[in-house]
């Protein structure tokens, strides 16, 4: 089962770092997959699937000018470039206007990571727990 847990995050400075180089990475991802397929377009070339692109960007994250996109999870360019395929494919279809590429400053901060759980089966127990504190041990628990 496939569960989304939406929640609230409070990230410290360093957290907040990460989440910024994750989004931004995801930005570079889908503003790269989509200039790809507008070069290709316009050299006469036809739709490049979302696997190609994937395969593509592997190749171009082991050159060294590229190297800092291996910080980042691969479920998350691979997710953007996801996204702008399918947004592509949408406007030739005649769904959605052209899509646009990513502003640094005017679009959403926003990526995917996956999320996925195996559905519970133990039942959690109701057991008590008695911790005494005291001043010559620091702590005693009832279960030893």
């Amino acid at each position: 089962m496939i569960k989304t847990i939406r929640v609230m995050l409070i990230p410290n400075n360093k957290q907040k770092t990460k989440l910024f180089q994750y989004a931004n990475t995801a930005r570079f991802a889908y503003n790269w997959a989509l200039g790809r397929e507008q070069e290709n377009y316009k050299n006469g070339g036809k739709f490049i699937s979302d696997k190609d692109l994937r395969k593509e960007f592997t190749q171009l994250k082991k050159t060294d000018d590229y190297a800092w996109l291996n910080n980042v999870s691969n479920n998350v360019t691979k997710q953007a470039i996801k996204d702008a395929c399918e947004a592509y494919r949408d406007f030739f279809k005649g769904y959605t206007k052209f899509p646009r590429f990513k502003s640094k400053k005017h679009s959403v901060q926003k990526f995917y990571q996956d999320v996925e759980y195996e559905d519970c089966t133990e039942i959690p127990s109701n057991e008590g727990i008695g911790i005494d504190l005291g001043i010559k041990d620091l702590s005693i628990c009832s279960d030893g």
